[in-house]
């Protein structure tokens, strides 16, 4: 009796094998079906897009159109804090010029010690 309930028990096994490899390979015909579909859309919607393809003109329009909002974000200095601006600038020139002077005459000086040798 025990004999036959394990006999039992393997045939259910197997059937419930068979039918899951039935229910996978269903789902894939499926999937296999969408995905045609899927890629069908895609190719007709690809070709109403490039059917709706923008003139050069309205491609040039939109180009100023995008400029001129973005001038429109510019934050423009006030004439204290660009002269403040300036004022720093032109003290950063001085040093720096003052610098290179001072080792341009102290090259040349060492320069004139060594040739005089």
């Amino acid at each position: 009796m025990a004999d036959n309930k394990k006999k039992a028990a393997k045939k259910d096994d197997s059937k419930k094998a068979k039918e899951l490899n039935e229910n996978k390979a269903a789902k894939g015909e499926k999937e296999t079906k969408a995905a045609k579909e899927s890629s069908s859309k895609a190719k007709s919607s690809e070709k109403k897009a490039a059917e709706k393809k923008p003139s050069v003109f309205s491609k040039i329009a939109k180009y100023f159109r995008e400029c001129k909002s973005e001038v429109k974000k510019i934050v423009w200095p006030t004439p204290k804090a660009t002269f403040k601006n300036m004022g720093i600038v032109l003290v950063v020139l001085i040093v720096i010029g003052l610098l290179i002077f001072g080792l341009d005459t102290g090259l040349i000086a060492l320069l004139r010690l060594v040739m005089d040798i």
